[in-house]
């Protein structure tokens, strides 16, 4: 069962295991070839309070990288009066949220296949289908023939590469013979602890800084599949600063939280490819993996590869998601799956600092 299915975003991915990526989402509105922005903090609260009065009332949300807005997407008059009290942009669009999440119930049931993704871009208003290379011909002309007959809702394109299980090196913690990153430092009670990714956490209780180095952290927390998110509570007596590590000599203050919003630049911090930067194309993406799904992800354009799993996506100094997989990086143009950390941290009652 999908959990979150309503059409604010959502994609599902289809792979073999493990950790995941996609290629970037296809873009076809005017404002998508645009140069993404960072929300002010009030287009964060902005966001989810419509989410909250809105709810299925909305075909989604979406920043508008010219002005830097919060564009809600309505099909009816009193959801455009609602939106615009809220203090939202309104856009008028023709498939409503229950249409679009129709679309992709169907192609749930009639065009699983490995190797395909699926996504609401309410920039688009259509259903946005990726196939990667490995999709067969006959595959591609069944994934087809159902996109036909949901008409102009859908639309499919080819990218390069696979969707590979990834759980390689990548940062600066190591458990259990594997490497991955740290997401953002954090806190409870006065007790310090990091958040990564839970398909990591699964692989050991016992994590360290260095290959076969002392131990830092003890696990006290895993979600995967369904989640992806662990938490890890430093045991060193280290109390480490709540930054972000730049690559470039310097780091980055994480003073708060929240969930990104469809549109917005991200960067992404990990020791595989250390830091990129991308957008947001979709949220309450679904993924279905060999060893069971993981819901209400966010998908990104950030260049990232095996090993960077667990890694922080940030936008300035807020936390955005944990770094869940990737399908590599094309030239500078790559994919990057998260966690939202907002789950994370109430899962775990912690905050960041």
């Amino acid at each position: 069962m999908r959990r979150n299915s309503r059409a604010r975003l959502g994609v599902s991915l289809l792979l073999v295991a493990g950790a995941l990526g996609l290629g970037a989402a296809p873009s076809t509105a005017a404002d998508t070839a645009a140069p993404s922005a960072i929300p002010a903090p009030s287009a964060y609260a902005l966001d989810a309070e419509v989410e909250r009065s809105l709810g299925a009332a909305t075909a989604g949300t979406y920043l508008d990288a010219k002005t830097g807005k919060l564009v809600v997407t309505v099909t009816t008059d009193r959801a455009e009066e609602r939106a615009r009290a809220a203090g939202a942009t309104v856009r008028r669009v023709a498939r409503s949220a229950a249409q679009l999440d129709a679309a992709m119930e169907t192609l749930e049931a009639e065009a699983k296949i490995t190797g395909t993704s699926w996504g609401i871009d309410p920039r688009t208003n259509r259903v946005a289908v990726e196939a990667d290379s490995s999709v067969s011909a006959r595959d591609m002309a069944r994934l087809e023939a159902v996109a036909e007959r949901l008409g102009g809702a859908v639309e499919i394109k080819r990218v390069p590469g696979e969707f590979r299980r990834e759980v390689l090196g990548g940062g600066a913690i190591y458990g259990g013979g594997s490497r991955c990153s740290a997401a953002f430092n954090v806190t409870k009670g006065g007790a310090r602890y990091f958040v990564t990714a839970g398909h990591c956490t699964n692989i050991s209780a016992n994590w360290s800084a260095s290959s076969g180095g002392s131990v830092i952290g003890v696990r006290e927390g895993s979600s995967f599949p369904t989640n992806d998110y662990g938490i890890v509570r430093y045991t060193n007596g280290s109390s480490p600063a709540g930054t972000v590590d730049l690559y470039n000599g310097s780091s980055r203050d994480i003073t708060s939280a929240a969930n990104a919003v469809v549109g917005q630049a991200i960067q992404k911090s990990g020791s595989t490819t250390k830091l990129t930067s991308g957008t947001v194309t979709a949220v309450n993406v679904t993924v279905n993996y060999g060893d069971g799904p993981v819901y209400n992800m966010v998908r990104t354009t950030a260049c990232s590869a095996g090993g960077d799993s667990g890694g922080a996506h940030f936008a300035g100094s807020v936390a955005l998601g944990i770094h869940s997989g990737s399908s590599g990086c094309s030239g500078t143009a790559g994919s990057a799956i998260h966690q939202p950390v907002t789950e994370a941290l109430s899962a775990y009652g912690v905050t960041v600092y």
